[in-house]
């Protein structure tokens, strides 16, 4: 529950910082922005534009500048986690570790996130994921496949190699499911 500042009016600043302005906005009018609409406005700022396009390329577009994190769905705070690490200036050296990042996206967003570790590996850099989602795992450079289950019976590699090299195993779970999606 948010209780409304009488003094601001819910504007979350003071009349000094108000009067200021960029293109006719005020810092209140910039927050209540989406990133969309901000990436019009500061399209001539390059660091700006850059972070902005970068939440864009993500599938952030839509969301308010300042929209507080809490209000966020676990899918949008990944992304904007992996907006930040993809902000940074790449040196083609790095190593990123995911945790299932497909994990409550829409089938859209899903291929934004395969077009943006795309583009981290084409920087020369190399990404590590754990993930279930087949739409990711068909893409794959090279599978680990772990089981045969999970839990105490799992966690030895049932077939390591390419999405078709895993499809074609018949003791795998993932290979099964694979196959049905490769062919």
């Amino acid at each position: 529950m948010f209780v409304k500042c009488d003094e601001c009016d819910g504007k979350r600043f003071n009349d000094a910082t108000l009067r200021v302005r960029y293109k006719d906005l005020t810092i209140s009018d910039v927050l209540e922005l989406t990133v969309d609409e901000a990436a019009e406005v500061f399209a001539n700022t390059r660091s700006i534009s850059r972070i902005l396009k970068t939440l864009q390329d993500v599938g952030l577009g839509y969301v308010a500048l300042g929209q507080s994190s809490p209000t966020l769905s676990g899918g949008e705070a990944q992304r904007i986690k992996l907006a930040r690490e993809l902000a940074r200036v790449s040196t083609g050296k790095t190593l990123y570790v995911m945790d299932e990042p497909s994990t409550g996206l829409h089938f859209d967003d899903v291929r934004k996130l395969l077009k943006v570790v795309s583009r981290l590996v084409d920087n020369g850099n190399s990404v590590l994921m754990i993930e279930h989602n087949l739409e990711i795992l068909k893409v794959a450079d090279h599978i680990i496949d772990l089981g045969p289950e999970g839990g105490d019976s799992g966690g030895s590699i049932v077939v390591t190699g390419t999405p078709e090299d895993v499809a074609k195993h018949k003791l795998s779970y993932t290979g099964m499911a694979l196959k049905e999606v490769l062919h």
